[in-house]
Formats: C-alpha cells, structure tokens, sequence
C-alpha cells in the first residue's frame, strides 16, 4: 500500500501546528491511519502525539549554544543536517509499519522553501522512497487586508511552488479571524482566485507609501500573472465542511482514494450537519459563513 503525506509549510504564525492537530482529528474520524512527523527543531511545545520528533535528533536550542548561531541560522543547520542524517528519519518511518499516511509539521523559515535546497533535497530523497508528497502552503488570511502584504504573499506561494516542484496548495488559514482586521478592499474571491491583479495595484496607487513604488509593484503583479500558478482555498479548522475541501483538493492532488470505510463515515460525518441531501465534494459555505458583506 502507497504512503502518502502533507508537508505542512508556511510562515511563523500561519497556524501550521494547529492545522496539523486538527487534520489529524479529522482523517482519524474518517478512518484514515494518520501520523504527525514533527520537523521543527524549534517546536518544543506540541499539542498533538507525533510518531517522528526530530527533537530525538537535534533541536534548535543545542545548535544555538554549541555553534552560537542565532535562530535563523540554526534553523539552516538543522534541516542540513537532518539532510545529511536523512536515513534516520527514513528508519523512523519505516518502522513505524500502522499509519499509511503522514502529517510533516515543518519549521516556519521562509528561506528554507524559496530558496534554501535543504527541504528541496529531502522530498526529493522520500519521494524516492516511495512516499507521494504534497506541499500545504499555510498562510495567514489576514494578509488579505493589506494589498502590499497581499503581493508578498503571492511571491512567496510563487517562489515555494517553483522551489519544491511538488503538487502543491495554498490555503488562507484562520479565515473565521478576517473580519477582525476590517473589511477587505475586494471579495474574498478576488483573493482565493487570484484575479486581474492590476485592480490591486490601483487600490496601492491610492496609499502615499505604496505610489513611490508603484513600478515596481507592477512588475511583481506581472511576474505572478505570468506565472499563473497561486491561488488558495479558504480554511477554518474548526468547520468540518472547510476541512473536507482542503482534504478533498490535497487528496485529489496527490493521487489519494478514499477507501470504503472513509466514504461510509465521511458521508455520515456530514450528514449529520447538511442533511441526507449532503453532496460529498461539493465547494462550502466558507464565504458565507466568514465573510462579512457589509
């Protein structure tokens, strides 16, 4: 039986552990046999049972006080080194013979996934292995609040996608949380789907700060147009439908089938809150339930 897994990215804060957490909840109501691999030397404090801890291996505070790294620094190290030590990682999986499918919570250094080839190097070597990976790229939708913010946002999706050249999703976390920053200049779809971008340039040219850069906000907005790769699927990890989506869409991108006992309980699952009429993969609610229209 193929293994597949979740290699959970995204900036500090964008809610990777949490996300990780409740996904776990989720495909075990399924009856998906799921494991969290934890890959974040600097992670001491985990809400959730992992079967891999990198911790067993290095931790971040060990390489800061022999080596005198700072944070970021370290944070480099450690991944070259698991990179260099990836056979024991390998060995962990293996032997953990149950769980079919994995939850890699990762470090939050940006670097690490745009341009660093440490994380490169180490999919590369378990996709070898036989293990079908997709990139969940977690960022936070409050970014969505502020267009300049917002383009650094797609920049960083971008050049993630093209770093790890892995199947790969883009989610907007803690979207119940977005009406706390204000309302959003444009629909919460102008922002999942990524749309004509030159509307949010306008929106900037209207901001002293962001006019003194306007060409080269155009140029960025051009680079990603001509990309056409980004777009995110909105995510409350509390709502059972918005969770179905995300699993929906990374099954779907990694290869993944649901088995018979998962359809039986999913469709139980979500009976119990749409009704009999429940359609199993239809798109949710998210918007409506999240998004003011005021």
């Amino acid at each position: 039986m193929s293994t597949y897994a979740q290699l959970v990215i995204g900036p500090p804060g964008s809610g990777k552990t949490t996300y990780c957490n409740g996904m776990k909840d989720f495909l075990s109501k399924l009856g998906r046999q799921t494991s969290i691999i934890n890959l974040d030397p600097a992670n001491d404090s985990l809400p959730y049972e992992c079967a891999v801890n990198i911790s067993e291996l290095i931790t971040l505070g060990d390489v800061m006080e022999k080596l005198k790294l700072g944070p970021n620094g370290g944070l480099i190290y450690c991944m070259e080194f698991l990179e260099k030590n990836l056979q024991w990682l390998c060995a962990k999986i293996e032997s953990n013979s149950k769980p079919q499918y994995y939850l890699i919570d990762c470090p939050g250094q940006v670097e690490l996934f745009t341009h660093n080839n440490a994380m490169r190097s180490i999919t590369a070597q378990l996709l070898k292995k036989g293990i079908k990976l997709v990139a969940v790229h977690l960022v936070d939708s409050h970014y969505c609040s502020d267009p300049g913010k917002f383009i650094s946002v797609l920049l960083t999706s971008l050049s993630t996608m093209l770093q790890l050249e892995l199947p790969h999703i883009n989610i907007l976390s803690k979207i119940d949380l977005i009406d706390k920053y204000g309302q959003l200049p444009f629909s919460l779809d102008y922002y999942t789907e990524v749309l004509d971008l030159e509307y949010l340039l306008q929106h900037l040219s209207n901001d002293l700060f962001y006019k003194r850069y306007k060409k080269l906000n155009q140029c960025l907005i051009e680079l990603v147009n001509d990309y056409s790769l980004v777009s995110f699927i909105p995510l409350n990890i509390q709502d059972k439908e918005s969770v179905m989506e995300v699993v929906r869409t990374v099954d779907k991108a990694g290869g993944y089938i649901l088995q018979a006992q998962e359809r039986d309980t999913l469709a139980s699952l979500m009976s119990t809150t749409y009704g009999a009429d429940f359609e199993f993969f239809r798109h949710g609610s998210v918007r409506e339930q999240f998004i003011s229209t005021n």
